[in-house]
């Protein structure tokens, strides 16, 4: 089975999660992200990052990730954490500039 491992930027939080098919996606700009991967055991110790993610994509078949977001995308042997990052202050990720247009800001 292939595994790949999405590394992404989302709301200023880097997210790190496995997917068994990744590529590029039917809308323009995008790639898809399908079959995501989450721990199927029943462990007493629960990760609250991967907790949040499996909340996030409980109902999500596919997701849809723009690819100005994407850090990298790495085929893996295995599957490792998922997890969510806050993403530190002097970091050299910075997103891409997104909105083109910008609306006129309100005279005072």
């Amino acid at each position: 089975m292939r595994v790949f491992k999405v590394v992404f930027v989302n709301q200023g939080k880097v997210y790190e999660i496995y997917a068994k098919s990744v590529r590029q996606g039917e809308l323009y700009g995008f790639i898809e992200v399908e079959s995501l991967l989450f721990d199927q055991s029943s462990t007493l110790l629960v990760d609250p990052s991967e907790e949040r993610l499996k909340d996030e994509f409980a109902a999500v078949r596919r997701t849809m990730i723009p690819m100005h977001a994407v850090i990298r995308v790495d085929e893996v042997e295995k599957k490792g954490q998922n997890r969510i990052l806050d993403l530190e202050k002097d970091a050299k990720i910075t997103p891409f500039p997104s909105p083109i247009y910008s609306p006129d800001k309100k005279k005072e």
